[in-house]
This record gives structure tokens, sequence and C-alpha cells, in this order.
């Protein structure tokens, strides 16, 4: 599988729980959390600056699913990446 253009193909990282103010939150109560982290699969050929195995978090309401031998992966434009772990 290989994105084109400026399109990147990510698969979603799953954070474990976190303690903010003594309460412990996890993915599914963390809704103010609007960025989503991830790893690069492919990146196409137009993304400057992306490498693919970067860890980079992206806009949750960002791209569309895709399902690949039995894996989700996330398609996003290369614009919709906030910053580079």
């Amino acid at each position: 599988m290989k994105a084109v253009n400026n399109y990147i193909i990510v698969e979603n990282k799953k954070e474990g729980p976190k303690k903010v103010g003594g309460l412990l939150l996890t993915e599914e109560t963390d809704i103010d959390n609007r960025y989503i982290k991830a790893k690069v699969i492919s990146i196409g050929n137009l993304v400057e600056g992306i490498k693919e195995d970067d860890n980079i978090r992206y806009d949750k309401h960002a791209g569309h699913v895709v399902e690949h031998k039995n894996t989700i992966y996330h398609v996003i434009r290369s614009g919709d990446v906030v910053l580079i772990d």
C-alpha cells in the first residue's frame, strides 16, 4: 500500500491512561484531546518534511479510514499534521 500526492497513510497508536490533576484519563474519557498520535506508514510523492516511521499528531477530524489486510489505517493530508515527535 502506497500513498500518493500529498496524502499520508498512518496507523493510530493507542495511548495508555494518564493522570491529570489526580484524575485518571483513558482514551475514551479524554474527549478534549483534539489530536491523535500516529505512526507514518507511507507518504505521497508531494509530501515534504515527513518521513515513513515518524511519529506524528494530527487533527482527529481529518481524513478517512481504510482497512488493508485486517489492519485499520487512516489516510490524511499532509496539511492535517500538526507536529512530528
